[in-house]
């Protein structure tokens, strides 16, 4: 009003034809390349998913109630809930002396033959894990609405891809590399997509992240051959490498590196493609270089913040085995080069570094969206024609102004 210049600030225009072509480009190659990987690798057959028994010959899963249980002996009394098993019946000791049985826990139990005891096989975990999923539903839904549907969905479809393609893929003998790339790009095209909505920002983050994922594979491919991962498998390695010879377990090693990181490397950067957004929209004035700049300074706080929470996810998860390899007079450095703890120290450095690599690829990419192509809507889909409607209220900073 007047010489004050308060009027409404203009946002960018939308999206010019060239950076809307170029953005399809790139997401239909990496689409082809997901495609052309997935139809190289495709499982031939999905015949050895629940091809092995899970319990001896003639041997019978039944569930119950702990009636009794005797502290001196380990020993206790189920009353057995299953169809065609109802009754009291005995059951061995556990084999775990720290594991006490009290009445009233329902426990899943095995039987070998009808005149023997039954054998403890586990607790009986249905009602709190589904309670607790219950709430999880209902609270993301509470808080972020529809796109937390979107999440929720997306989330399903990526473990329906995990389910359907990498594990039989993966038992197929399918080069793990491509496995994990094609896995990895495809779940987070479905995820972003369903739960982001299909626009320029979410298109930025998919690319960065792709970007990430890309380094990663690259490093992790060195640092699995490089440090022999795994030296020494694990159980779940050796008995998977007993049921299936043409497994590679250091090929799988480096497929669940690249799976691992996907959630942390994705939230780092649909967080950077928004920073760089709300930046474009709140100054029109700002170029590419600037608005990489200003995005690196969000971009440095995540990664440090990031970087540690991949850390302490590792420490927590092997938290058991660190108290176990602590016991042992045995140096540091040779400890945490072991063949027990090696795995986790290089999952965490490789998917560390492809974070800190993804930060500023993906923030670079949104940058030159926003400051050449001129996207800075909400909600601008890749290639809409419409120009983005002012924010009520904004007001144009005063000429030679230069702070955001």
């Amino acid at each position: 009003m007047g010489a004050g210049h308060s009027h409404l600030t203009e946002h960018r225009p939308a999206a010019t034809p060239a950076t809307t072509r170029l953005l399809w480009a790139l997401v239909a190659g990496v689409v082809a390349a997901v495609a052309v990987g997935a139809a190289l690798t495709w499982p031939s057959s999905w015949d050895v998913i629940g091809s092995e028994s899970f319990l001896y010959e003639d041997a019978t899963r039944v569930e119950g109630t702990v009636v009794s249980f005797d502290e001196e002996t380990g020993a206790s009394v189920v009353d057995v809930t299953t169809p065609g098993f109802e009754g009291e019946r005995d059951m061995s000791p556990t084999g775990n002396r720290a594991l006490e049985l009290q009445a009233g826990d329902t426990v899943v139990a095995v039987e070998v033959a009808p005149d023997q005891p039954l054998v403890f096989s586990d607790f009986q975990r249905d009602p709190p894990i589904l309670a607790l999923l219950i709430v999880y539903v209902v609270l993301v839904l509470a808080v972020a609405w529809w796109r937390g549907l979107g999440a929720l969905v997306g989330l399903v479809l990526a473990f329906g891809i995990i389910a359907f393609y990498t594990v039989p893929a993966l038992f197929d003998g399918a080069n793990p590399a491509i496995v994990g790339l094609v896995t990895s790009a495809g779940a987070l095209f479905v995820l972003l997509y369903v739960a982001h909505g299909p626009n320029a920002r979410t298109t930025t983050a998919y690319l960065g992240t792709i970007a990430g994922l890309l380094m990663t594979a690259l490093l992790g491919t060195w640092a699995v051959s490089a440090a022999r991962i795994p030296g020494v498998p694990s159980e779940a390695e050796v008995n998977l490498d007993f049921l299936e010879g043409r497994l590679s377990l250091s090929g799988l090693a480096l497929c669940g590196l690249m799976i691992a990181g996907l959630g942390v490397l994705n939230d780092v950067t649909i967080t950077q493609a928004s920073a760089v957004w709300e930046l474009g929209a709140a100054r029109s004035d700002l170029g590419p270089w600037q608005l990489f700049r200003r995005g690196m300074r969000i971009g440095r706080d995540h990664i440090a913040s990031t970087v540690y929470t991949i850390a302490f996810a590792y420490v927590g998860a092997s938290l058991p085995l660190i108290m176990l390899i602590a016991v042992y007079d045995n140096p540091l450095s040779t400890a945490i080069t072991s063949s027990e703890l090696a795995g986790e120290v290089v999952r965490t450095l490789v998917g560390s570094i492809g974070l800190v690599l993804a930060v500023p690829l993906t923030t670079a990419i949104g940058a030159l969206i926003v400051g050449i192509g001129g996207e800075a809507g909400d909600d601008a889909g890749v290639g809409s024609p419409h120009e983005s409607a002012p924010v009520a209220g904004a007001v144009e900073a005063p000429e030679g102004n230069t702070g955001v």
